[in-house]
């Protein structure tokens, strides 16, 4: 290969990847659509921050997940760590949210980051077994420390200062969702970035074939221990986010139901597609609560056919099928113009 075609072929990559990073309409249209939310549902933000922060929750599963292919069962530790975190700060007298925000996402990165050095040796099964193993002596510490977490009752008298010392977090939620849907946009334009830089496609070449990625240098036990961190670092944000709007810290923070439950909302919406996290957050709260008021005593079996029928019937979850539907209506508009 001669110059002119290596120069040729260059600028062909760097065209690809600057159309990659670019904002696609449908991106634009979600976030907008979150902002209508604020005006068009004033009375349901309550519920609806709580979507929000577990879709940034999902997002940090899915960087592990579905772009570095790392199995996991006790992600909720993360999200624990960040809660209890911010819970403690402000049971001390540190009230302020946004740099209470950031130290409870430092303190789950450090966790995140100490723990990788176990979790990502051996193989998926080892990694499950690792990490809800973490998971569980997390819930059992905190189960057990009565004096500093509030055991089974939860942590009490959690009091969270005004945002920016004007707005207060009231009962009907106008200002934490805002302030959770800020947050939330800009750790998942800081994400989107991320995965759509050379990084984020080395960490799809580790997740395809390992061995190969090396052998073209790069430096896949540094790659993922990154990722790691960096997810912990979001699901604790996330964890944070649940404290400080809520101002209560619950023992099920750290609970695997959680990080079972974070699993079959990040299939429901798709992996490795940034926005399945809070594709299926959203759908897989609000069938939560219609068929919890439906059917009280046996809506988890209705549950679990609708996870059933998506799996056999909607493989890529459900951002993959509206891929399938868009990309059909595509070819048949070329095909009209042909």
């Amino acid at each position: 290969m001669n110059m002119m075609e290596i120069a040729v072929t260059k600028r062909h990559h760097l065209g690809a990847l600057k159309a990659r990073e670019r904002w696609k309409p449908a991106e634009i249209v979600f976030w907008l659509a979150l902002v209508a939310v604020y005006f068009v549902f004033p009375t349901s933000l309550v519920f609806a921050s709580q979507i929000l922060i577990t879709g940034l929750f999902a997002l940090s599963l899915d960087l592990i997940l579905g772009y570095a292919g790392i199995i996991t069962l006790g992600h909720a530790a993360f999200f624990g760590i960040g809660a209890y975190t911010v819970g403690l700060l402000a049971r001390h007298g540190w009230h302020e949210p946004l740099s209470a925000l950031a130290v409870a996402g430092m303190v789950a990165g450090l966790a995140g980051y100490l723990t990788s050095f176990i979790v990502l040796r051996g193989n998926d099964l080892t990694r499950l077994m690792s990490t809800l193993g973490i998971g569980l002596l997390l819930y059992e510490a905190a189960n057990r420390a009565t004096d500093i977490t509030g055991g089974v009752d939860g942590m009490q008298g959690v009091e969270i200062g005004e945002l920016f010392g004007l707005f207060r977090f009231d009962m009907y939620g106008k200002s934490a969702y805002l302030y959770v849907l800020g947050v939330a946009f800009l750790l998942s334009a800081f994400t989107r970035a991320l995965m759509h830089s050379p990084y984020g496609l080395s960490m799809r070449s580790i997740r395809e074939n390992r061995t190969r990625a090396q052998a073209i240098g790069i430096p896949a036990g540094a790659r993922l221990t990154n990722i790691y961190t960096f997810a912990a670092v979001i699901a604790g944000v996330a964890g944070a986010l649940l404290t400080q709007t809520t101002q209560f810290v619950g023992i099920d923070v750290l609970g695997f139901q959680r990080s079972a439950d974070l699993l079959i909302m990040l299939i429901i919406g798709g992996t490795a597609t940034l926005y399945g996290g809070f594709i299926g957050a959203a759908a897989f709260l609000l069938v939560q609560d219609q068929l919890s008021n439906l059917d009280p005593r046996y809506w988890l079996f209705w549950l679990g056919i609708l996870l059933i029928a998506i799996t056999l019937y909607l493989p890529g979850g459900l951002l993959g099928a509206l891929g399938r539907v868009s990309a059909a209506v595509a070819r048949k508009r070329r095909g009209e113009d042909a």
